[in-house]
């Protein structure tokens, strides 16, 4: 099969998670359109981790994160204009709000009808927006849907998200490739109790709730945080006890979680982290913020907790540090869930059968409203392709 993927922010998670997708889908050929985000890895960076052999890359142009009219509409334009090269594609899959928006109009206009949105963490659960955005990107959301495209989440939690906000979402949840009971060497310093997170610096991440988390423990020598990776808001990392290792290579990646004793997310959301899989797959413990993705990870009492604001997740540190021999067993059932549930192989699998099914037929009519909304927004880009 020929799958067309369009990404708009080709880095980090978003990244990770269509490679994950190629590499344990290499009888298809995958055409990967993306956009780049300077700010973040370079995609030339990214391209060298993905297969050679069944995957191509086109860069999508005048794309970007933010809400534009006009650089939204010229970048629009562009993947129609790309979209038409490839109209016998078996598939077109969308990750992201941005390529999720764009994307379902230009395949909508091109005429691709097997369509499948992934949004790897919705917009509109951005918890520092003020309301009158919340409102707007969820109306966006719901706007797009006119166009077509199966709503596929990566978690159970994310496409409740979508189900309240009017919008009909079933879910495949994230994976990653589970490694061997003889590959994970779990080491525990006994001098130090060691915190760990992965991921970007932003505000998404909650790189401010893990700063204040970490001052409440300055006095407490046997503490250590750390944080893998780097970005925008680290200055808000500031707390004397707090590490930072700036991005590493998978191996560094590995070593630094295989010697901590404790996972911590702060995040505000997710769809469903990957970096937390992988904690789950090195046999850690969690303590994640209880937000739409991490509540899915976490089967409390058995490999972990979820926390509501900081004096909640200090008071669980600290009651996991008293028994700190059960960390050990959390972790253990960490990795049997991730084995079971979580597993990039059965993933894949279960989007390959996506991108041979397609989409089910229609049995109820569209309404004249909806007809004409698609008429009006072809006629506008008609007077711009042709």
């Amino acid at each position: 099969m020929l799958i067309i993927h369009i990404v708009e922010p080709f880095a980090a998670g978003v990244a990770t998670y269509i490679k994950s997708l190629t590499e344990n889908m290499m009888d298809n050929t995958h055409i990967i359109i993306h956009g780049e985000r300077s700010n973040l890895t370079a995609a030339a960076e990214v391209k060298k981790y993905f297969p050679k052999n069944n995957v191509k890359f086109i860069r999508w142009a005048k794309v970007q994160r933010e809400l534009h009219f006009k650089k939204d509409f010229n970048a629009l334009v562009r993947l129609i204009r790309i979209l038409k090269r490839f109209k016998g594609a078996d598939a077109v899959h969308l990750h992201s709000s941005k390529a999720g928006f764009l994307g379902r109009i230009a395949c909508s206009i091109v005429g691709i009808e097997n369509v499948i949105y992934t949004p790897n963490g919705a917009s509109f659960l951005i918890d520092d927006l003020s309301d009158f955005k919340v409102a707007l990107y969820k109306r966006l959301e719901q706007f797009a849907s006119l166009f077509g495209g199966r709503v596929i989440c990566t978690s159970k939690s994310e496409r409740r998200a979508y189900v309240n906000i009017g919008i009909k979402a079933s879910y495949i949840n994230n994976g990653t490739s589970i490694l061997t009971t003889d590959d994970v060497k779990s080491v525990h310093n006994l001098n130090k109790f060691r915190i760990i997170t992965a991921g970007r610096i932003v505000s998404q991440k909650g790189p401010k709730e893990f700063n204040d988390l970490a001052l409440r423990f300055k006095e407490l020598k046997n503490f250590e945080f750390v944080w893998i990776g780097d970005g925008e808001d680290k200055e808000l990392l500031s707390s004397e006890n707090i590490r930072v290792t700036g991005w590493l290579s998978t191996e560094g990646v590995h070593q630094e979680i295989q010697d901590s004793d404790l996972y911590l997310s702060t995040s505000k959301y997710e769809g469903l982290p990957l970096a937390v899989l992988e904690a789950m797959n090195l046999k850690k413990c969690l303590l994640l913020s209880d937000c739409v993705g991490n509540r899915d990870l976490v089967r409390s009492g058995k490999n972990g907790e979820l926390f509501n604001g900081v004096e909640d997740a200090e008071k669980k540190i600290l009651n996991l540090y008293a028994y700190r021999e059960s960390i050990r067993s959390m972790g253990e059932y960490s990795y049997e869930l991730c084995f079971h549930y979580f597993n990039a192989e059965k993933m894949a699998s279960s989007y390959n059968d996506e991108y041979k099914t397609g989409p089910k037929p229609k049995k109820k009519r569209t309404t004249t409203r909806v007809k004409r909304t698609k008429k009006r927004v072809k006629r506008i880009l008609n007077v711009r392709l042709w």
